[in-house]
């Protein structure tokens, strides 16, 4: 931890003495969540005793900081003032003609020779069997401490390559201008208390990958993060792109690392059928394919996706045009709802969101955090409400229908001062949240601002709740659960179309069915569409839920709600729409 300190420290001293400026030097702000234990072993063979494994740290270290030094120019600091536009930088720093060479692009490291043979070579999967039992108990505490496959990363070599370039041929052919020049970047990559191979893979990876004339400086901040490892030209396409447009904040294709055998999943050359980041009305960040516009806007390759949203943990800005759309919100706590809130401030106040396919970087993508933080969802939700109250106008209220606890917060006013956003957002004069619907995100389905009814579903003869269920995506029966009134899972609307609709992660209806009722795709999608009639319901005055197309009502008696015959003096076929306001 002190080496950590030591470097920072070192960056910082340099980051306060500086007094010029490349005005269109680009911040990689690569949030990859490498969550680094720092006490953990660098060595691809079994170490023998601690003050072993203690020099071996310190002369990683040695190495990565003579690296790293090596880089001259630092960033400035940060100040909040207009921002120029790249091509009026032009008159200040004179550039060629024509297009950088492969050799003006050299990485900044040669990578060693690899051995073929090697754990994880080329990318490939490492499976270590016959372990011994020393071995598999130090397996699996670093699979609990980490969630996920520690134990394989620290025997896979920190400098190992990824195997041939296997993106597209326009994007291994894909040529950049040199005027206006490639900006500079600084790469930021944030970890906290984690596996320490991971780190210095990742750093390692940037040194090997980044032209030496475009990487400024890498900046290790201590805080919270995942490893990630970046695959051939992953950054002058990001590089170039704000180049071109100094409002566009664009992030990598993700390649998925494998949790367990640190195997890279590599670009396909023939492309594939790429994802963009979208949100749904719990304000929680999800991929979704491509809409048809998008694909036949695109040539080929090498243009980039617009995005609704983006991840938020591996991205590229412009540093001037960050200051100016007003960074990150100071007030948001820890982690969780930022990725949104610069998405909707992002494409509101002028800018867009791009992801571009040519550049890859891989990331390991866990299948639960290790981490846990003081008030748990509360702080998340607190976050939320903050970027609702900034950004959503009259369509936050969809929000907190499915957040009890975001609209307790809302109630109490416990969700800190937001003038400062609101001034961001008046004096870039940002459209409303209708405008970003409409013509940035027109596919998502806008659930009624005014339900006919809203809340959880409690039957009268059992006292369970309507409950959707874990992992409930469509085509799966309703279940029976005690109620809790907090939303989500038991969170449903009964719409002016006559839907009993679950509208949080997907657009699910209960659709009557003889047997167990089922949750699937609602018909109706808006716009020129229609409601099926198994998805019609009427809510009786004797509190029955009938659907006309089968004639039949929905009972609780059983595992799951199924559909009976209508009897009104049957208590478990009488429901109480529960609101939650």
């Amino acid at each position: 931890m002190a080496h950590i300190r030591l470097l920072i420290k070192l960056f910082c001293k340099k980051l306060f003495h500086h007094k010029k400026l490349w005005k269109f030097g680009a911040v990689i702000f690569f949030f990859m969540v490498f969550l680094i234990l720092m006490q953990r072993e660098v060595s691809v063979q079994d170490s023998k005793d601690v003050s072993g494994m203690e020099k071996n740290k310190n002369k990683m270290f040695d190495l990565m900081i003579e690296a790293v030094n090596n880089i001259k120019d630092v960033m400035p600091k940060l100040q909040i003032k207009a921002p120029v536009r790249q091509n009026n930088n032009a008159g200040d720093r004179p550039c060629l003609q024509g297009y950088y060479t492969a050799a003006e692009l050299k990485p900044f490291l040669d990578r060693p020779p690899q051995d073929s043979n090697a754990p994880g070579a080329s990318g490939k999967s490492f499976k270590p069997e016959n372990l011994s039992p020393e071995e598999q108990k130090e397996k699996e505490n670093g699979e609990a401490k980490h969630c996920f496959n520690a134990f394989v990363s620290d025997r896979i070599s920190l400098h190992r390559d990824l195997g041939p370039d296997t993106r597209p041929p326009e994007c291994i052919e894909q040529k950049f201008k040199r005027c206006p020049s490639l900006p500079t970047t600084s790469v930021i990559i944030i970890f906290h208390n984690e596996a320490w191979s991971t780190l210095l893979r990742t750093v390692h990876s940037v040194l090997y990958s980044s032209p030496a004339i475009l990487l400024k400086e890498i900046i290790l901040v201590d805080d919270a993060s995942e490893d990630g490892e970046c695959f051939y030209g992953w950054l002058e396409p990001l590089l170039a792109r704000i180049a071109e447009n100094y409002t566009a904040v664009v992030s990598p294709d993700i390649a998925s690392i494998d949790l367990n055998t640190f195997e890279f999943n590599k670009p396909s050359p023939y492309g594939y059928n790429h994802n963009r980041g979208n949100f749904d009305w719990s304000l929680s960040f999800g991929w979704e394919s491509l809409p048809e516009h998008e694909r036949q806007r695109r040539k080929d390759e090498t243009y980039p996706i617009r995005t609704p949203t983006f991840a938020g943990g591996l991205f590229s800005i412009s540093k001037e045009y960050f200051e100016y759309i007003g960074t990150y919100d100071e007030e948001m706590k820890i982690w969780g709802g930022e990725n949104i809130e610069m998405s909707f401030r992002v494409w509101q106040c002028g800018g867009q969101l791009e992801i571009m396919p040519c550049s890859v970087v891989g990331h390991v993508f866990r299948s639960k955090s290790p981490h846990s933080f003081p008030k748990g969802t509360q702080v998340i939700a607190r976050n939320q409400v903050r970027l609702a109250e900034v950004w959503m106008d009259e369509f936050k209220e969809i929000f907190y229908r499915r957040n009890t606890e975001a609209a307790k917060i809302v109630k109490q006013k416990t969700f800190g001062d937001i003038s400062k956003r609101l001034e961001i957002k008046h004096r870039l004069q940002c459209k409303n949240f209708t405008w970003y619907l409409n013509n940035v995100y027109p596919e998502i389905y806008v659930p009624d601002l005014n339900p006919v009814i809203s809340g959880y579903i409690q039957n009268k003869g059992r006292h369970l709740c309507l409950d959707v269920g874990e992992n409930n995506l469509g085509g799966k029966p309703l279940i029976m659960y005690t109620c809790h009134g907090l939303g989500g899972n038991q969170y449903f609307e009964y719409s002016a179309q006559h839907e009993i609709r679950h509208s949080i992660q997907q657009e699910l209806c209960l659709h009557a069915v003889q047997g167990p009722v089922q949750l699937n795709t609602c018909s109706y999608k808006g716009q020129k569409t229609l409601t099926i009639d198994v998805q019609k319901w009427e809510i009786q005055k004797d509190q029955l839920l009938y659907n006309p197309s089968l004639n039949l009502c929905l009972t609780g008696n059983g595992e799951h709600p199924s559909l009976v015959p209508c009897n009104p003096s049957d208590v478990f076929q009488q429901w109480d729409f529960v609101s939650q306001a």
